[in-house]
């Protein structure tokens, strides 16, 4: 089902725009100099909106300031108290994440005009860990189903008030419960969702995690704009995420490396070539393959997809472009005209 596109500062979520990445400040909101390095940190590693933790008025006041000094989109995330997300609309954020579970519906008309008035979106950010009591009760737990039905409950209430600027998600830290759920509220709703799996944890599997469960509504066109979340350096949760795009293919414009795992037959330093063309490449928004292979034998082959490639052997190797062999050199002369070449496409 094709989304609604709804607009945060000045980057679009939704429709056929690009899937975005986001993050969330880890330093302390009221530390003007700590958050606002950390932002800068993450719109230089690629993150698209950033989302930060608003706990009282001194850090509604402090994320004033930084709103002007910056120009990446800024989310206030809201638990509890609705005149903080009032406050927040009012002072420049370019959107509001409030969890239905913690957030009274009292002040939910005040929260609308203001948003209204500010040209600010609303995420409902559902949690399975904080699901309203009812809900919970009803499903016997934080279901799938108990999910999708806090956030339907959610939408109802924004577009009675005539309120459609809205993003959504579904969010549990076990996988299969908020694959499924984002699954049924993808059928069921035309606003985007932030797609992510909510407190996966620390290290390999907290990664391994969250691109499972990502990756895998990614590869089904399902999600408009991802936060991985992870325990520690929010910097990696963006790194993660950009990983995740490119492997699902969601992201055109990037350069994929491909290389063989090695083997017996593998005689030179393949790995150490390896990381030598992604650190070339990694910033690089052009659509190329590059394919670094361990043997002479299969490796053209293997990647004769790939818009250039080298494949070593003991004492030479090949460059090959486009599936076809250019050249056989010596294994040190090879790989500085694969260098070359390869310096040659990422400018053109």
């Amino acid at each position: 089902m094709m989304k609604n596109i709804v607009k945060i500062g000045n980057v679009n979520i939704g429709g056929n725009q690009p899937v975005t990445v986001q993050s969330m400040t880890s330093t302390d909101t009221a530390d003007f100099n700590a958050t606002l390095n950390q932002l800068l940190e993450l719109k230089r590693v690629g993150c698209d909106i950033a989302r930060i933790a608003v706990r009282d008025e001194m850090d509604v006041s402090v994320c004033k300031k930084i709103l002007s000094a910056i120009d990446i989109p800024l989310v206030a995330d809201i638990q509890y108290d609705y005149k903080l997300a009032v406050a927040c609309a009012d002072v420049g954020f370019h959107k509001i994440r409030y969890n239905p579970g913690n957030t009274s519906t009292s002040g939910l008309n005040e929260l609308v005009s203001a948003c209204k008035a500010n040209n600010c979106p609303i995420r409902i950010g559902v949690n399975g860990g904080s699901l309203e009591k009812d809900i919970k009760q009803k499903h016997g737990g934080a279901s799938a189903s108990a999910l999708v039905e806090s956030a339907m409950r959610s939408i109802k209430l924004l577009e009675d008030l005539d309120f459609y600027d809205i993003v959504v998600s579904v969010k549990s830290s076990d996988i299969r419960v908020s694959s499924l759920a984002y699954r049924m509220l993808y059928e069921s709703s035309p606003y985007p969702l932030h797609v992510g799996i909510t407190e996966s944890g620390i290290g390999d599997l907290a990664i391994i995690k969250s691109s499972i469960g990502i990756g895998s509504l990614l590869l089904d066109g399902i999600g408009d704009t991802i936060r991985v979340s992870l325990t520690g350096d929010p910097i990696q949760e963006v790194l993660v995420a950009k990983n995740i795009i490119k492997a699902t293919s969601s992201k055109k414009n990037f350069v994929e490396i491909v290389s063989c795992p090695t083997c017996a037959r593998c005689n030179y330093d393949l790995e150490r070539i390896a990381k030598k063309a992604e650190a070339l490449t990694n910033n690089i928004n052009k659509k190329l393959k590059i394919a670094i292979m361990g043997c002479t034998v299969n490796g053209p082959g293997e990647a004769s997809d790939a818009d250039l490639g080298i494949a070593g052997g003991k004492d030479k190797a090949v460059v090959f472009k486009n599936g076809k062999i250019l050249l056989t050199a010596r294994t040190e002369d090879a790989e500085e005209i694969f260098f070359n070449i390869l310096r040659e496409l990422i400018s053109d």
